[in-house]
C-alpha cells in the first residue's frame, strides 16, 4: 500500500482546484496591487475579489479581514494589536493554546501584561465559572481556541464571547484548526478577533487570514507600505490568497460531507483497533462530546510515543505526537500536561488526523499494522 498521511492537522494537500487557481494567477499574473497602472490594478481586483469571497464565506465585511503570513501572525497581530493598543492591563488564555498565543503572552508578560493562564479538565475543555473568576478590573483581552489542534476539544466560544461582551472586555479566538469543521459566521459571533490559516484547509502555505471586528483596536506590527488598510504592510500573497478564498469556499461548502467522512474514517480506525488489540489496549484523548471528527488522539500506555512513530513511519504511515511546531521536540505536549492525564498516557499519546485523500481501506491498514507493532514490541520486550 502506498504511504498513508494522517497528519492533516499539520498540514494537508492542496486542493487540485486551489493548485489550479493559484497556477493561473502565477503564470499570467505579476503586477503589484499598489501600482496604479493596468498590471497594478489588475492584481488589486485579485486581491480584493478573495478578499470579498473569504468575507462572504465566513459571514463578515470586506474590511474587517486582514490578510497574513498565516496563523501565528494572525495570533501575534490580534494579541500585540489589541495589547498595544494601550499600556499595561490583564489578559486572560488558556494552558492549551498554541504556541503561537502562549509565546506571544510570555512576551507580553515580559513587557509588563499580566496573564492569567485557565485551566481545563481532562477532556480540555475550559470551565466558564474558571474564566468569570479570572477575570480583574484591568482585564482587557480574552483569547481561547475555538478547536484543539493536538485533541481537537471545541470550548464554548459563544458562552465566553458573550461574557466578555458584557463585560467590556476585547475576545480573541484561535480558529486556525477548527475552519472547515465547525460552521462560522462571524457577524452571528461575540468575538473581536479570530486567526485563521489556508494550509489546514487543503490551501496553500505562508498565506492567513484576522477578522478584525470593525471598531476593535489594532496596532499594526509591520511597518512599510498602506497595505490591508495600514494594519498589515507588505506587497500582497496575490497566489496565496486567491488560493485561501478558493480553499475557504471549497471547505465551507463541502463541511457537512466532510465531517461525515471524517467520522466515519475515525470510526472504521477505533473498530480495527478494537478487534484487533481490544478496547482496553488504548485511551482516546479529548472531549466525545465537543469534538472535531477528523482529529482522534490515542495513547497506547506502555509504548513511548517517539517509539510508536518511528515504527508507524517504518510502515509508511504518518503521524504525529502533538502540534507540527513542537514535534520534532521528545517534550511532553503541554496540551496533555495541562488536562493532567497519567502519565502512561502522557508518554504514548499519537495524534491520527484524516483529511483529503483518506480511505476506510487505509484505517483498516493502519489497525493492523498498529497491532504488529505493539506485538512486536510486546515479544521485544
Amino acid at each position: 500500500m502506498k504511504p498513508i498521511y494522517l497528519d492533516h492537522a499539520a498540514s494537508t494537500p492542496v486542493h487540485p482546484e486551489v493548485a489550479e487557481v493559484m497556477m493561473k494567477i502565477m503564470t499570467e499574473q505579476f503586477g503589484n496591487a499598489s501600482s496604479v497602472h493596468a498590471f497594478g490594478r489588475s492584481v488589486k481586483k485579485i486581491i480584493n475579489g478573495a478578499r470579498d469571497a473569504i468575507s462572504s464565506n465566513l459571514g463578515c465585511s470586506p474590511d474587517e479581514w486582514v490578510f497574513t503570513g498565516g496563523g501565528t501572525e494572525s495570533d501575534n497581530l490580534a494579541l500585540f494589536g489589541a495589547a498595544y493598543s494601550r499600556k499595561g492591563g490583564h489578559i486572560i488564555t488558556t494552558a492549551i493554546e498554541h504556541h503561537a498565543v502562549l509565546h506571544a503572552c510570555e512576551e507580553l508578560e515580559k513587557e509588563g501584561y499580566s496573564i492569567t493562564y485557565l485551566p481545563v479538565d481532562q477532556t480540555g475543555r475550559v470551565a466558564l465559572k474558571d474564566l468569570e473568576a479570572a477575570l480583574r478590573d484591568d482585564t482587557f483581552l480574552i483569547s481561547v481556541m475555538l478547536a484543539n489542534n493536538e485533541v481537537g476539544t471545541v470550548q464554548p466560544i459563544e458562552e465566553i464571547g458573550r461574557l466578555a461582551r458584557e463585560k467590556g472586555i476585547l475576545f480573541h479566538v484561535d480558529a486556525v484548526q477548527a475552519l472547515g469543521s465547525i460552521p462560522i459566521s462571524l457577524s452571528d459571533l461575540p468575538v473581536d478577533y479570530m486567526s485563521f490559516t489556508a494550509h489546514k484547509i487543503n490551501g496553500p502555505q505562508g498565506i492567513g487570514g484576522l477578522y478584525v471586528r470593525r471598531g476593535a483596536p489594532l496596532h499594526p506590527r509591520l511597518y512599510g507600505g498602506l497595505q490591508e488598510r495600514g494594519r498589515r504592510a507588505g506587497t500582497e500573497n496575490l497566489a496565496g490568497a486567491a488560493g485561501f478564498a478558493k480553499a475557504v469556499e471549497l471547505a465551507v461548502k463541502g463541511q457537512a460531507a466532510r465531517n461525515e467522512e471524517s467520522l466515519a474514517l475515525r470510526n472504521r480506525l477505533l473498530e480495527g483497533l478494537d478487534q484487533g488489540i481490544g478496547r482496553d489496549s488504548y485511551k482516546i484523548n479529548g472531549n466525545a462530546e465537543h469534538g472535531l471528527a477528523h482529529i482522534t488522539n490515542i495513547s497506547f500506555p506502555g509504548v513511548r510515543s517517539d517509539v510508536m512513530l518511528m515504527n508507524l513511519d517504518m510502515e509508511g504511515i504518518a503521524a504525529s505526537s502533538g502540534s507540527a511546531c513542537t514535534s520534532g521536540s521528545l517534550e511532553i505536549s503541554h496540551v496533555l500536561k495541562a488536562m493532567n492525564l497519567a502519565d502512561d498516557r502522557l508518554s504514548s499519546a499519537i495524534r491520527f488526523s484524516t483529511g483529503l485523500g483518506n480511505t476506510s481501506e487505509e484505517m483498516e491498514h493502519v489497525a493492523r499494522k498498529i497491532e504488529t507493532i505493539l506485538n512486536r514490541l510486546r515479544i521485544k520486550g
